[in-house]
């Protein structure tokens, strides 16, 4: 792990999602060639890490490790981005199934730190399970193949199991924690800058933090997230709107205008070879 400059910031696009459609906003990509594209198109706005969640041609979530690896390779093939596998996967995939992104080769990899419960849509009242022995079967699964665990909280609570996979040596230094608020789950804290400060105050030593605010509050959380010396993500998947009414024309479009607000607060995007120093990655070859 190197320190990152003071006036870098590290930025993750964040596509597609599990429920996010084309029926919701055309621009979302969901095959391999449009996810591939437009993840170019963030590099070049200044994103660093890719966060994928892979489609079926029904455009419904997948864990089809074929459709994984087609959409690495072309990314891979574009630019040399941080590729970071989802492993929530969406409602209709099992446990077993959420993971298979993993045989993929991902350099990171989501791991939701806790239970939420989904109250609305065709999937109100089922859970969405992360038990702690289900975290531990996932931290394992990464660690064997080398990948770097993002761990995701949705509210304070989801601290306790992160502290206990630290304890039991489960994840190595630095740890890194992605802060997701504004989810419209039972269990899931608002996104508010009262919420962000006391979940940033609250982490373990030797953690380098994320911000992932929902829908409108995306904007506001990522300026704060840099403000006390965060990582940012924009992105579809966690918000279809540039402004109030109006569709976002594009992942790039986000990711834009995170880059130039990131510039009047006299930082500059992070490249993917920065974040990898920083987070302690392989550097990848070519």
């Amino acid at each position: 792990m190197e320190p990152l400059a003071k006036n870098k910031v590290v930025i993750t696009v964040a596509q597609t999602g599990a429920m996010s459609s084309k029926s919701m906003n055309p621009n979302v990509p969901e095959q391999p060639a449009e996810i591939a594209e437009s993840a170019y198109e963030c590099y070049n706005e200044g994103a660093a890490i890719c966060h994928i969640h892979a489609r079926g041609k029904d455009g419904l979530p997948t864990a089809d490790t074929d459709i994984y690896q087609d959409i690495h390779d072309r990314i891979r093939a574009k630019c040399n981005m941080i590729i970071q596998d989802s492993t929530g996967g969406g409602p209709n995939l099992s446990q077993e199934e959420r993971i298979q992104c993993l045989k993929t080769g991902p350099e990171m990899a989501s791991l939701n730190m806790g239970s939420l419960m989904r109250i609305g849509g065709p999937y109100k009242g089922t859970a969405w399970s992360n038990l702690p022995e289900e975290i531990d079967h996932y931290v394992k699964e990464m660690a064997k193949y080398n990948v770097m665990p993002e761990m995701e909280v949705f509210n304070h609570g989801m601290l306790v199991d992160v502290r206990r996979v630290i304890k039991e040596g489960l994840v190595k230094k630095p740890y890194y924690v992605n802060i997701v608020l504004g989810m419209r789950y039972q269990g899931a804290e608002p996104a508010t800058p009262d919420t962000l400060y006391s979940i940033v105050k609250s982490l373990p030593p030797d953690t380098i933090f994320n911000c992932t605010g929902v829908g409108s509050m995306q904007t506001p959380m990522a300026t704060m997230a840099m403000l006390l010396g965060g990582c940012v993500r924009v992105g579809l998947e966690d918000n279809l709107y540039y402004t109030k009414g109006e569709l976002a024309k594009s992942n790039a479009q986000l990711v834009a205008r995170i880059v130039r607000i990131a510039r009047d607060l006299g930082k500059e995007p992070a490249t993917p070879d920065e974040a990898r120093a920083y987070f302690g990655l392989t550097p990848v070859a070519g």
